[in-house]
């Protein structure tokens, strides 16, 4: 017995009726309600194939008072999201990891300020069940936002908005960017390097503020001469026009780690405009290891983070938080195809071992009786262009 396409669609009642059962009993097994014998919710379930039902959700929003979707809230204006690989490899972790938990994925963006006021309300309305938030500014009032609205949510990236360490330590998922500028500043002077300059992403974010102090910390120097020292926004553009800048302030330089992929890209466009050899005058490094920095000419040398691990880290610690009962060492793609993630504190491990080690170490998280932020393993990647 099978609904027709433009016929009336099947009722939990004919789901009833079929099953030999309740109502009751059938909003129990369609909602994921405890308390019904296994072989009465195999009837339930057969006969909801048969018929074709397809639960209504505001009425079973009503009975879970869940929506059965999550809001993830980037900070950039899309043309900046849509233009940036590193955007698409976190989302396509965090849209993974939620489809497997059958949690739908509502995006949005902050194109102008006027957008804050809208993402608040809509947060605060009741429509998601949670949020995943990053690409945060110091400035931000987002996550001020989801707190008044007692929103559950998951931030990509240590806090570093005002106001971050009078609240609950908020949870977060974040890569060891200090550690990682560590290992990229390090490569250069062991390659005989001494002039090493950097492009920074902006300085009211973490990870920009996160990689500028590993450069000064593998130099040995609180700080460092301010000409080799340039802010490319974390985009292709702006690292093309930092590295001219540095060029001018400070032409003897032999190198430079420029914090992103996308900003080292600008800066080998730039280099090559100036007629520098890379390496042989100007070895680069770059970050992240997304796609194009093995497409770069030369194949761009760059500190690897998982960021699409990263995402479904997100994810899965937010889901982690809406239902506590939830085991993370379960269900499709927990823990597969990680670079090195950590529990609280960022003690590292060697990429080649991790295989499943950043999903049980957050299920050994989960399982604790608070969750708490992960840190994932920065890797150097060695290539032709340092």
């Amino acid at each position: 017995m099978v609904s027709e396409p433009n016929g009336a669609r099947p009722t939990l009642e004919a789901v009833a009726a079929l099953a030999g059962v309740s109502r009751a009993t059938v909003s129990r097994v369609v909602n994921g309600g405890a308390g019904v014998r296994a072989v009465v919710q195999e009837r339930v379930r057969q006969a909801v194939r048969e018929l074709g039902y397809v639960p209504n959700s505001a009425a079973r929003s009503l009975v879970t008072r869940r929506t059965g979707a999550v809001a993830v809230v980037i900070a950039e204006p899309e043309t900046r999201v849509f233009s940036d690989p590193f955007f698409g490899r976190q989302l396509r972790g965090i849209s993974r990891e939620l489809a497997a938990a059958d949690t739908q994925l509502l995006l949005m963006f902050v194109e102008h300020h006027a957008d804050y006021d809208r993402i608040g309300r809509y947060l605060s309305a009741g429509h998601v069940d949670g949020a995943l938030m990053f690409s945060l500014h110091r400035d931000d009032p987002l996550p001020a936002m989801a707190e008044r609205a007692g929103l559950p949510t998951v931030y990509g990236g240590r806090p570093g908005w005002a106001g971050a360490d009078r609240a609950p330590r908020p949870l977060y998922v974040d890569t060891d960017n200090r550690d990682g500028a560590r290992q990229a500043v390090r490569h250069l002077l062991d390659r005989g390097r001494r002039r090493i300059a950097v492009i920074t992403g902006p300085l009211d974010q973490t990870s920009a503020v996160d990689r500028l102090d590993g450069y000064r910390e593998a130099l040995g120097t609180p700080e460092p001469d301010p000409r080799l020292i340039a802010d490319g926004g974390f985009t292709a553009h702006g690292g093309e026009r930092a590295m001219a800048e540095l060029l001018d302030a400070a032409p003897d330089l032999d190198a430079v780690f420029a914090c992103s992929d996308l900003m080292a890209s600008g800066a080998l466009r730039t280099l090559r405009a100036r007629g520098r050899r890379v390496p042989h005058d100007v070895a680069v490094v770059g970050y992240d290891d997304l796609e194009p920095a093995a497409w770069a000419d030369p194949p761009l040398t760059t500190v690897r983070q998982d960021v699409e691990e990263m995402g479904r880290l997100m994810a899965r610690l937010l889901l982690r938080l809406l239902d506590p009962r939830k085991d993370l060492r379960k269900g499709e793609g927990a823990g597969a195809g990680t670079d090195g993630a950590e529990g609280t504190g960022g003690a590292g491990m060697d990429s080649g071992d991790t295989d499943s080690a950043a999903g049980a170490e957050v299920a050994d998280a989960a399982d604790a009786a608070e969750l708490a932020p992960v840190i994932t393993r920065a890797r150097l990647v060695v290539r032709e262009s340092a």
